[in-house]
C-alpha cells in the first residue's frame, strides 16, 4: 500500500491491493497444497489471515504508521484480510480434492 499511495491515487491503491493480495497468498497456497499440503485447507486459510494480521498490526500499524487507524478501513483492511482467507480455502480445496 505504501508504494501504491505513492504513485498513484488512494481509490486505485486501494483496487490494487484488494486484487494483489488474495492473488498472491492464492500462488502460495497452491504451491503449499502441491508441494505440502500438512493441514487441511480451512487452517490453513486461517492460518494465512492470522500471520496478515499480526505483521500488519506489529509492523505496519504499530512500527511504520505508528497508528490503528488502518484497522478502520474495511476496503483497505478487512478487505483484503477476507479476500485473502478466501482464496487460500479455495485454492486448498481445489488442490486437495
Amino acid at each position: 500500500m505504501g508504494i501504491g499511495l505513492a504513485k498513484t491515487s488512494l481509490e486505485r491503491a486501494l483496487v490494487i491491493h484488494a486484487v494483489a493480495a488474495p492473488v498472491i497468498f492464492g500462488l502460495l497456497a497452491a504451491l503449499y497444497f502441491t508441494f505440502f499440503g500438512y493441514v487441511d485447507p480451512l487452517a490453513a486459510a486461517a492460518g494465512s489471515v492470522v500471520v496478515v494480521i499480526i505483521l500488519d498490526f506489529f509492523v505496519v500499524a504499530l512500527l511504520i504508521q505508528r497508528d490503528l487507524a488502518m484497522f478502520r478501513s474495511v476496503p483497505g483492511t478487512w478487505l483484503p484480510f477476507a479476500l485473502i482467507f478466501l482464496a487460500t480455502y479455495l485454492i486448498g480445496r481445489l488442490t486437495s480434492a
